[in-house]
């Protein structure tokens, strides 16, 4: 079986929110990003528990993100991502 899991990149939930330009912009100077809990916990984190179920599972990770986006993506592999 192959798995599809769809990972994004959020800011932290302790990270502080501020806007620029008028209350118009995001402003992510000083913000840390880190993987989205649900992506973590319910998506990659079941498909992890069918791939010890089966062996021959092969868990596949996704994201569109900028380079910036290298740190979630390791960290999901690290979790259990096979690529």
């Amino acid at each position: 079986m192959k798995i599809l899991v769809l990972i994004s990149q959020v800011p932290d939930t302790t990270a502080r929110i501020a806007f620029t330009n008028n209350n118009t912009q995001y402003d992510a100077n000083g913000v840390t990003f880190i993987v989205n809990p649900y992506d973590e916990w319910y998506a990659l984190v079941r498909a992890i528990e069918l791939k010890e179920a089966d062996a021959s599972t092969v868990i596949h990770l996704v994201t569109v993100a900028g380079a910036d986006a290298d740190p979630i993506i390791r960290k999901a592999l690290a979790l259990g991502g096979d690529e």
